[in-house]
């Protein structure tokens, strides 16, 4: 696929290749195979990729090797040294093995700066990178409802438009590291937002409210929020399993405060979550989901909610 040819992207002339087959990436990937598209994918773990293969995905032994057999090559990994090490290896990483023209689109949350560095060396290859983290949780992934956030030449992110769109909405943010930082804007909000949640749980409980009647109260009401949509109910049946890991929103949060202390920024709300996040991991929970963080706050008080 060419430069020109970008803009008239579908199955019969993108192909498309897909590092990252967890939890997010396995439901965002099976929607670009079922839309058509010839895709090959790698993963570090073969059997979370199985799923893809048996619907008619391509297996490469190495973040390069998906690159040489792709046009558009989408990563969705844990932590920046893992987008370093697929994007950048000079041997392994996917920019060694794409042909020019080609298009990097990193969809982890990542730092900034990785970023602009990814865009910079592609550009040197006379390839394009996007950065477009994405918001929505599993649920999102697996409804093709996410919120994606790009950062990158507007002219790529437009291009790519046929694609994005069967994932979610595309938001284009600004030039490189704009899709990151979006992204990081949006986890503060969501970690402070979780705060609340677990709060007004913790108080609905120990003042005598039935919980799940309060929560349904206030779901209608200014306290709603995506969060008592998505988690309230999940939260009270001990339902833990992870949309998104504790361990990664640790690293997000981290992220973000290392931004913060870059722009002399303080967000103590920020910093508290960050907290008690930290203390599920240090608990071993770091593999638990994010609404999780019930357990910091039913320590803290000595309380256990009653479950559904």
């Amino acid at each position: 696929m060419s430069t020109s040819a970008v803009s008239d992207v579908n199955p019969s002339n993108t192909r498309v290749g897909w590092i990252g087959t967890g939890v997010m990436g396995r439901s965002m990937c099976g929607h670009i195979l079922k839309a058509g598209y010839t895709v090959t994918v790698f993963n570090r773990t073969l059997s979370k990729a199985q799923p893809l293969l048996d619907i008619g995905a391509k297996l490469a032994d190495s973040p390069a090797a998906v690159a040489a057999q792709s046009d558009v090559v989408f990563t969705i990994v844990g932590y920046p040294s893992d987008v370093r090490h697929v994007l950048l290896d000079s041997v392994a990483g996917a920019l060694s093995g794409l042909r020019p023209g080609g298009v990097l689109v990193d969809m982890t949350t990542s730092e900034p700066s990785l970023a602009v560095e990814i865009f910079d060396a592609a550009k040197a290859k006379n390839c394009h990178s996007i950065d477009a983290p994405v918001s929505g949780g599993d649920r999102g992934a697996k409804n093709g409802a996410l919120a994606i956030f790009a950062g990158g030449e507007e002219s790529v992110v437009s291009r790519l438009g046929p694609i994005f769109s069967l994932m979610g909405k595309v938001n284009y943010m600004g030039s490189p590291g704009k899709g990151q930082f979006a992204k990081l804007g949006n986890q503060i909000t969501i970690a402070t937002t979780m705060v609340g949640l677990v709060e007004g749980m913790v108080y609905a409980h120990k003042s005598g409210l039935d919980v799940e009647l309060f929560l349904n109260a206030i779901s209608t009401g200014a306290a709603g929020s995506k969060s008592l949509e998505l988690y309230g109910s999940r939260i009270l049946k001990r339902d833990f399993a992870a949309g998104f890991y504790v361990n990664h929103f640790v690293k997000d949060l981290g992220i973000c405060l290392k931004e913060c202390q870059s722009m002399g920024l303080a967000l103590p709300g920020l910093a508290l979550a960050q907290q008690l996040y930290l203390s599920l991991k240090a608990h071993g929970e770091g593999d638990l989901g994010t609404q999780a963080l019930i357990l910091a706050l039913e320590r803290l008080n000595n309380v256990t909610l009653p479950t559904l």
